[in-house]
């Protein structure tokens, strides 16, 4: 058969089908994320997360040398206090979990790049991820704590802030408390659009941030909205966000493409706890290619439009970068 054209000339080998790849990952894009509890003494292994750690303050530079090991050069970081009350003050704490495990971090690995999640849900007696009003949360009161918590992290050592909260104006609250402190140089990563989703179940576990009433539905986005993502991150990009981000990844490549192709700020997306565990579970019971699954879906991540990604696999996936397995 006479043909012109034979798209199979550039999949014949390994060699050419990794020359003409669209798709180009490194270790650099990845982000792993770092529990780290206050009242824990050495490791504990995580129960709702196959394979995952809480560190104590004496061990999350255990965390940071196997990151480094797999050429991981950047966390974020996630803290369980050893007290919660309804305003959730242990976030901003001078001596809080956070605050400390990023000053034992920088003194050991100062180049290693630290961001930390911004939220109340985790020092809060409620679990709701601000200050209550009744069984509401006050948006604009929030603000002052979130601003107040981001600035503490920045003053312990963060090299980049991400609020993951979902209050409007937050974005411009930090900008101006970090700016009005000096900080005009420190990166905000937001979670420009977090969607209320039933993906979240086995971080909630082990952050022990489960609400203790309702749901999330009043300040996180609804699942069938995809225009209202663009307008959240039109929003964050006029506050001064720097990067934008979409959470959960899997459910939401296609509100990933569309913010990519709309704004010029770099895109992050979160692969969350329940599409990590969902894969673990899978893989578990003989279902599925554990290896093969974490690579093909983390390509579809970033072959949506994410230029990083925030991932459980972030040591794996970078090994298979490395072997040029994907990337």
């Amino acid at each position: 058969m006479e043909l012109i054209n034979r798209p199979r000339r550039l999949r014949r080998n390994d060699a050419v089908r990794r020359m003409c790849r669209e798709t180009r990952m490194s270790p650099d894009s990845l982000i792993y994320p770092i529990f780290v509890d206050e009242t824990l003494h050495g490791v504990r292994p995580i129960e709702s997360l196959a394979g995952q750690n809480h560190y104590g303050l004496d061990s999350v530079c255990q965390a940071v040398e196997e990151c480094l090991a797999h050429g991981v050069n950047h966390c974020i970081l996630f803290g369980l206090p050893k007290s919660k009350d309804a305003c959730g003050s242990s976030a901003w704490d001078e001596h809080g979990v956070i605050q400390e495990a990023i000053r034992a971090i920088k003194a050991k690995y100062p180049d290693f790049y630290v961001i930390t999640d911004v939220c109340m849900c985790e020092y809060t007696d409620h679990g709701h991820c601000g200050i209550l009003c009744g069984h509401e949360v006050d948006n604009d009161k929030t603000l002052e704590v979130l601003s107040k918590t981001a600035l503490s992290h920045v003053q312990a050592g963060a090299d980049m802030v991400a609020p993951s909260d979902m209050m409007d104006g937050r974005i411009a609250a930090i900008r101006r408390t970090l700016d009005e402190n000096g900080y005009t140089m420190t990166p905000i990563m937001s979670y420009s659009a977090k969607y209320a989703s039933a993906f979240y179940g086995p971080f909630r576990a082990a952050a022990g941030s489960v609400p203790s009433f309702g749901d999330r539905k009043g300040y996180q986005m609804d699942p069938h909205n995809c225009r209202e993502a663009l307008k959240e991150c039109a929003l964050d990009v006029e506050e001064g966000a720097d990067i934008l981000m979409v959470k959960p990844a899997l459910a939401y490549l296609d509100i990933i493409r569309e913010c990519s192709d709309a704004f010029d700020l770099p895109m992050c997306a979160y692969q969350v706890s329940g599409e990590y565990a969902m894969i673990k579970a899978a893989a578990a019971a003989g279902l599925v290619d554990e290896y093969r699954i974490m690579c093909e879906s983390a390509v579809s991540i970033f072959r949506a439009g994410a230029n990083m990604l925030i991932t459980y696999y972030a040591k794996e996936l970078a090994d298979a970068m490395k072997k040029g397995e994907i990337g």
